[in-house]
């Protein structure tokens, strides 16, 4: 997964298409991420010693398929790639400005 948590992305399929946030979380292993204000599902909270519990409005996990992230220069969807900078790190790039992302 080329998604990292901070990045600024696009829903680019599902209901909740067009939508754009934040990854807050990623999950590695399920090939899924969290954005901040899509994919909301209410959740049933029992009041525990701290809470008074309720129906709680949380932000579920997604795809990583189904969003593409931002590119920080055109604010048009795009791919990620990966180069070389002149340190002999390797960074990542927006494919379509070639603008490295941070």
């Amino acid at each position: 997964m080329k998604l990292k948590v901070g990045d600024k992305v696009k829903v680019i399929s599902g209901s909740d298409k067009g939508k754009e946030g934040k990854i807050i979380k990623t999950l590695r292993s399920e090939n899924k991420v969290i954005v901040e204000g899509v994919h909301i599902v209410k959740k049933h909270q029992k009041p525990n010693g701290q809470d008074s519990g309720g129906i709680l409005e949380i932000e579920a996990p997604i795809d990583a398929s189904n969003v593409m992230i931002i590119d920080p220069k055109s604010k048009k969807v795009t791919r990620i790639g990966h180069t070389v900078d002149k340190n002999g790190k390797k960074v990542r790039i927006s494919t379509k400005s070639k603008e490295v992302l941070d």
